[in-house]
């Protein structure tokens, strides 16, 4: 579904903003309710409304004959008036991003912002914040865009995780992989959703050991034993606590030398 509707609400109207003193206006405004509740007066002059009010805690309207609205928030108030109606209507709306490919359901446009949506039929995809779309370069079978992201290895799959799920790819790559460092555990970590993607213990609850995959590709092994990701911010242990990540990497620099 499309996210909501956008108001508008255009007329010769009294515009009165209350807060710590008292403004009134008149003139031909146009209103525009966002449905975060957010209400902007927009008259000729300026980008800049002449009253507004940001994601009201409360929002009442009437139209019957020439509408009112009313928002309120904390100690603000924002009242309106039309003497003169020159127009009301809804207009369907979505969050706009940038184009990523069309939706095979529909034929819309899907755009990228906090995730991929169809703007036609509003149809979601969740996005890790750090994949890369790839429009136009071999789209997945279901019709989709694939997305490239970096959990260990870089992984190539399709947005929906149903038709294609990244945690699955994850899994199958390094499930129990690597051995859990507490000294007197003998279990493997396991990849498991935990809000993100984790490598834990697979004797949770006995050992709640575990840590979140990077972004990032394996690039070797940390003195502690875990791997060592190359990561947008530079080499870094699975275990962001660990400090001897560097130690590894020139390990492993010196034992290639020999």
């Amino acid at each position: 579904m499309i996210d909501d509707a956008i108001r508008v609400l255009a007329g010769d109207c009294t515009v009165i903003a209350e807060d710590a003193d008292r403004k009134e206006y008149r003139g031909r405004v146009t209103t525009i309710v966002k449905p975060d509740n957010t209400v902007l007066v927009h008259d000729i002059d300026g980008y800049q409304p002449v009253a507004w009010i940001t994601r009201a805690d409360s929002l009442s309207s009437n139209r019957r004959g020439d509408f009112t609205l009313v928002a309120k928030k904390d100690t603000q108030t924002l009242r309106i008036a039309a003497h003169e109606q020159d127009g009301f209507a809804h207009y369907p709306t979505s969050a706009a991003g940038t184009p990523v490919g069309a939706c095979p359901d529909c034929d819309g446009a899907l755009v990228r912002s906090n995730g991929v949506h169809c703007v036609r039929c509003g149809d979601r995809y969740g996005v890790p914040a750090d994949a890369t779309i790839r429009d136009g370069q071999g789209d997945c079978d279901c019709g989709l865009p694939r997305m490239r992201v970096e959990r260990g290895l870089a992984f190539d799959v399709c947005l929906d995780r149903a038709c294609e799920s990244l945690d699955a790819a994850v899994s199958r790559a390094f499930d129990r992989q690597w051995a859990c460092p507490e000294s007197e555990c003998d279990g493997d970590l396991r990849i498991l959703r935990r809000g993100g993607l984790i490598a834990g213990c697979e004797h949770y609850p006995d050992c709640d050991t575990g840590f979140a995959v990077p972004a990032g590709v394996v690039d070797g092994e940390c003195g502690c034993g875990l791997p060592t990701f190359e990561t947008a911010r530079g080499t870094r242990c699975l275990d962001t606590s660990c400090d001897r990540a560097l130690d590894g990497v020139l390990e492993a620099e010196s034992a290639a030398d020999d």
